[in-house]
């Protein structure tokens, strides 16, 4: 990354249908959009071939996986190979028989893959069921390296956890990025709903302020019903941000419209706080260890 830079970065948040080839083209459209605009770099919201299939346990749901390269790498790297644009995009990936991952793919400019990340954390709750169908990632929390900059790509449940973020920025990531699906349960108050929303916010705000970087955070929106009728089904807040390293908002989108946006980010300014605000100097490393520990008893 030159110094002095400023990085344009587009997010698409869009509600999906079942057709995968609808909501491929979709995407291109407004992918191309947000070119046209200005963005370099491109990121996608969670799962975005698809509907949010973890609402239900069902076998069938495993034949919308794809390898990785295949299909989809193919047609994300000919959108970004035309445009000229960096993609973060994700899929649900099919390593091996019985092996699936939920996979963030990072396509170059030049269609080329730059890398991808296994998803690392895998909820399991009520019309969440993503432990039925994605294997916890072996790739680790390893930044991925663009002609735009170092990518710290994860992918949701991920965003909760401050050590991941800690992990890439401490591998020189330039930049936090999180495509996310999540929604509202339909029968909680209002007034929860909204402190969830806005917990999901600031916790990712404070991953920037932690670490001096910018976050990216795209999610979906609209409504999708629970095939099973088990729930209500999930309405996706959307409220897709970029926050700077301050945890300043330069952009948020709105709760239940789609939405296409370029953001300027001055990458620049990462470097300026970490001189002010020095906390990688000042982690007090050989006191850390037990953060290995799933839990700590009180002595």
């Amino acid at each position: 990354m030159q110094k002095n830079s400023r990085m344009k970065v587009g997010i698409i948040q869009i509600s999906c249908t079942e057709s995968v080839a609808e909501n491929k083209k979709k995407l291109a459209e407004k992918v191309t959009e947000a070119a046209r605009q200005g963005a370099q770099l491109v990121v996608l919201q969670e799962l975005h071939n698809n509907l949010y299939f973890c609402q239900t346990e069902d076998v069938e749901r495993f034949n919308l996986a794809e390898p990785i390269p295949g299909p989809s790498t193919d047609f994300y790297g000919d959108l970004a190979r035309r445009l000229e644009v960096v993609i973060v995009t994700s899929l649900f990936e099919r390593r091996a028989p019985g092996l699936y991952h939920n996979t963030a793919v990072v396509i170059e400019r030049d269609g080329s893959i730059a890398g991808k990340y296994h998803k690392m954390h895998i909820p399991d709750d009520p019309a969440y069921y993503e432990k039925f169908y994605f294997t916890p990632g072996d790739l680790g929390f390893q930044p991925i390296h663009t002609s735009v900059g170092t990518l710290g790509v994860q992918v949701c449940w991920d965003q909760w956890y401050p050590e991941g973020a800690r992990l890439m920025a401490l591998q020189g990531a330039e930049i936090l990025i999180y495509p996310t699906a999540i929604g509202y349960e339909s029968t909680d108050t209002q007034e929860e709903q909204e402190r969830q929303r806005e917990a999901w916010t600031t916790v990712q705000r404070g991953h920037a302020v932690a670490n001096g970087l910018p976050v990216i955070a795209v999610n979906r929106t609209g409504y999708e019903p629970d095939p099973s009728g088990q729930t209500n089904g999930i309405q996706f807040w959307g409220s897709s941000f970029v926050c700077g390293p301050q945890g300043e908002l330069l952009f948020r989108a709105p709760i239940n419209e789609e939405s296409v946006a370029v953001v300027d980010i001055d990458m620049q300014r990462s470097e300026n706080v970490r001189r002010w605000w020095p906390f990688l100097r000042d982690r007090r490393i050989e006191a850390f260890n037990g953060l290995t520990q799933r839990y700590l008893a009180v002595k």
